[in-house]
């Protein structure tokens, strides 16, 4: 072979292997951004942001540490801190396995209100509407906590509070969309100018407010809850953004069933986050324009990796909890006579008193199937207990509405049956018992994709349920958009022929 011949052979030979390591390198590189894909975690965001038929299936891991549940009853709260880590900054909260991509921390760090899907104006209100229910006291004229200070930002009431609390998390997210570092995904930032926002937040601590301040102490003549509905209604309907498009583009969450009685009406032009309408007429909550938002998880989220599978879950049907219930709850009443006497099945009375969340997550957790039945209200806590002990909940309640359901397929997860036919003596159990173990498994590897969805956090994290929250809200915005500018056809024109 002649020395001209070999000369092109292996400048062949390493062109060749230049290119197969460059491709390995660039393969490894993209395989960065995602455990589960080679396309980038944030280009999956804003496919999912933008309203397309595209979702994402999040990752299992969190890189939050979760928050500690109260065990004891009601009567016995103790505070609870929200914070993760400090205030989570970008730059350190990351590490190991869990470190966020380059992408997305760029992302994050130059989130501004071009770059968020949701621009919302928070109305400065005094502090006894929000941290001041908490006992909180800042220095003269300071409004707001600094919530970039974890020891300043004021701790929620544990026990049964803590289900309702969504305002509280709401709140912090926007105070902390405008914080040096913060790591939070970039949804919703607030800005100063009513003009340039989507909506208006309404910072009212309405459940807490109901929960803490609806009973009259002393030589009062009205509640402190009563008192700040009425104050609240008189400033946000004398409010410009108010009467602009009578309230429609503003946001008020009323999550508690009994929340907000007083002016719910006299408000209810406005967008509400809800647990569900059980308690509220159709011309003042309904789907087209409110939004239904999961309740808090009282017990642990079972980590993924511990989770127990379907030979280890012993118990085939659990529920405790309160059993004579009225109005829709009166199924649970004639469940109990049907189930309780069935081997596999875990059916009692149950509350938070004593040991009873831990109880009732142990049970859970080492269940194949959990109920959530119809109560005084559609939806309970029982659903995203069951959630995050990643049992397969088993929904009968004819009524209820769940949360983010335009994205999530509820039926890839839970069983859902018919009131009309749980009842029948034999109909609920053979159709638990005929479901085969892949079938469960498939049911609970997804669960176990989606439980982070339902996790309320602060900082808040891509995908959770603050950061759902946020989307959800932002998928109302376009028939908002639609009423302002129905509104305002003619005005332009009209400044134009008064300006001449």
């Amino acid at each position: 072979m002649s020395e001209k011949s070999i000369l092109p052979s292996r400048f062949l030979f390493y062109l060749i292997t230049i290119s197969m390591f460059l491709l390995i390198l660039s393969s490894v590189f993209l395989f960065q951004f995602s455990t589960t894909s080679f396309i980038p975690r944030s280009v999956f965001k804003l496919i999912v942001l933008n309203s397309t038929s595209v979702y994402l299936k999040p990752n299992e891991k969190s890189e939050q540490i979760k928050i500690p549940f109260l065990t004891s009853d009601d009567s016995q709260i103790e505070p609870i801190s929200p914070i993760r880590r400090g205030a989570a900054d970008c730059q350190s909260s990351n590490s190991g396995k869990e470190m966020v991509g380059a992408f997305e921390q760029q992302k994050r760090k130059n989130c501004g209100p071009t770059q968020a899907i949701l621009r919302v104006y928070m109305y400065d209100l005094p502090p006894e509407f929000h941290f001041g229910l908490l006992g909180w006291k800042g220095n003269a004229n300071q409004t707001w906590p600094d919530v970039s200070k974890p020891s300043q930002i004021p701790p929620y009431p544990g026990g049964l509070n803590l289900q309702h609390s969504i305002e509280y998390w709401l709140t912090l997210d926007l105070l902390s969309s405008h914080k040096a570092n913060m790591c939070r995904p970039c949804t919703a930032i607030r800005v100063k100018n009513s003009s340039q926002a989507d909506i208006s937040f309404v910072p009212f601590f309405s459940s807490l407010s109901y929960n803490r301040h609806s009973k009259l102490h002393g030589k009062e003549k009205i509640s402190v809850n009563k008192m700040l509905q009425k104050k609240l209604v008189e400033f946000i309907m004398g409010q410009d953004e108010w009467k602009h498009l009578d309230g429609q583009d503003h946001l008020i969450v009323a999550h508690h069933p009994n929340s907000m009685l007083d002016a719910r009406r006299k408000l209810g032009s406005a967008m509400f986050v809800l647990a569900d309408f059980g308690r509220y007429p159709v011309e003042t909550a309904n789907l087209e324009k409110d939004i239904i938002a999961p309740y808090m998880h009282v017990v642990t989220t079972i980590p993924s990796d511990e989770s127990a599978p379907f030979d280890k879950r012993p118990t085939l049907v659990y529920f405790q909890g309160a059993i004579y219930r009225k109005d829709g709850g009166v199924i649970r009443q004639e469940l109990y006579y049907i189930l309780k006497d069935e081997k596999d099945v875990h059916f009692t009375f149950g509350s938070i008193r004593g040991n009873g969340i831990k109880s009732a997550g142990q049970g859970m957790a080492s269940s194949k199937f959990c109920l959530n039945i119809a109560g005084d209200t559609p939806s309970s806590n029982r659903l995203f207990d069951a959630i995050a002990s990643h049992c397969i909940p088993v929904i009968i309640s004819d009524e209820i509405e769940l949360p983010y359901e335009d994205v999530l397929d509820y039926s890839e997860f839970c069983i859902m049956v018919h009131s009309s036919d749980a009842v029948k003596k034999g109909y609920l159990l053979n159709l638990l018992r005929g479901i085969k173990q892949d079938q469960w498994t498939k049911m609970w590897r997804r669960l176990k994709e989606i439980v982070k969805h339902f996790e309320y956090q602060y900082p808040s994290q891509p995908g959770d349920a603050v950061d759902m929250i946020w989307e959800a809200i932002s998928r109302k915005v376009s028939s908002i958009r639609l009423k302002k500018h129905r509104r305002i056809r003619y005005h332009r024109s009209q400044l134009l022929v008064n300006s001449n």
